[in-house]
């Protein structure tokens, strides 16, 4: 309580803690103060589930009354009295905590963990190394899933009830072709259970690699082989071609000459030379070295206006020439 003060206002530095009224007569104000320790409130109060509907209260004793604000860690998350959360996630595990706060001041509350619980995800498997597995290698398997509370994980070889090892990690240390079998890890928890299956091969990437070598080997020794017969055939087909001589060229040739037909005009100078003209039409026959050639051919001359017409042939077995005219 302020003492000796008079005023119908006071603008003294106020304190959270204190509360203040004013008196008149014999009336007395209600008191102000800033906001009191706020008090947080879970619901449900048990384990929260994946899915679950929650609601976080907030509460403080204020007058003026207060206005709230939520936080997630140190982020402001809302502005209400009341944080609800339909239908929660493992996201929204976190730490939170409220803010209550009016003209007089403000006061936060203490954090309040909310730790949503789900069953094991689908579990993620590998194997190292990753490349090829040899006989008498070391082999180790790994198993992981995201689950609250923390999975518990086994090993299992396919078709075997009795676990090969526990914990997230399997090696073996001397693998052999026995181990050649499907092996799957079982994560488990109060909230479920999944598994994943890892296929292991024995020698898989050497088998690979010798296959692929082979073939590749084979292919390359047909290639050579089909190069090595292509150049001797086209060697031999360049020397044939160049032994015998082309007789399509000969054949031709001679029925050119057996086909030829020619003729010659000479025109004169001046009209007193002769006008002549030659027609000519060459045959051969040829079917023994013994059998006639004959050339036929007509010879036109003019001579003083008057034209001669000649047929001349020549006989090539006789060695002897025939005329006639008309």
């Amino acid at each position: 309580m302020i003492q000796e003060e008079t005023s119908a206002s006071y603008g003294q530095d106020v304190h959270a803690a204190d509360s203040y009224s004013c008196a008149y007569q014999s009336y007395r104000s209600a008191a102000v103060y800033a906001p009191r320790l706020p008090s947080v409130s879970l619901s449900p109060s048990g384990d929260i589930m994946k899915n679950d509907s929650v609601t976080l209260s907030c509460s403080s004793d204020a007058n003026p009354a207060a206005k709230y604000t939520w936080y997630k860690g140190e982020q402001l998350f809302i502005e209400k009295q009341q944080l609800v959360f339909s239908s929660i996630q493992s996201s929204h595990s976190d730490q939170y905590y409220c803010e209550a706060e009016n003209e007089l001041g403000r006061r936060t509350s203490q954090y309040v963990f909310i730790n949503v619980k789900y069953g094991p995800k689908l579990p993620s498997v590998s194997v190292s190394p990753s490349a090829e597995i040899e006989e008498g290698s070391s082999v180790t398997l790994s198993c992981s899933s995201d689950a609250n509370p923390a999975a518990n994980y086994t090993w299992y070889k396919e078709d075997e009830d009795s676990p090969k090892a526990s914990g997230q990690i399997f090696t073996i240390t001397d693998f052999r072709s026995e181990h050649h079998r499907n092996y799957y890890c079982v994560a488990q928890n109060s909230r479920g259970r999944r598994d994943s299956t890892l296929q292991l091969t024995v020698g898989a990437g050497a088998w690979t690699s010798a296959a692929t070598g082979s073939i590749t080997a084979v292919l390359l020794a047909f290639t050579f082989l089909a190069v090595v017969l292509w150049i001797r055939r086209r060697k031999s087909i360049t020397q044939q071609s160049a032994k015998r001589p082309d007789t399509r060229e000969q054949l031709n040739l001679d029925q050119v000459q057996d086909d030829l037909h020619y003729s010659s005009i000479r025109f004169p100078q001046n009209q007193e030379e002769a006008l002549y003209s030659n027609v000519g039409a060459a045959q051969t026959r040829r079917q023994s070295e013994d059998e006639e050639v004959e050339v036929v051919y007509t010879d036109v001359q003019t001579n003083s206006g008057r034209m001669l017409l000649t047929c001349r042939f020549l006989l090539c077995r006789g060695r002897s020439w025939g005329a006639a005219s008309w």
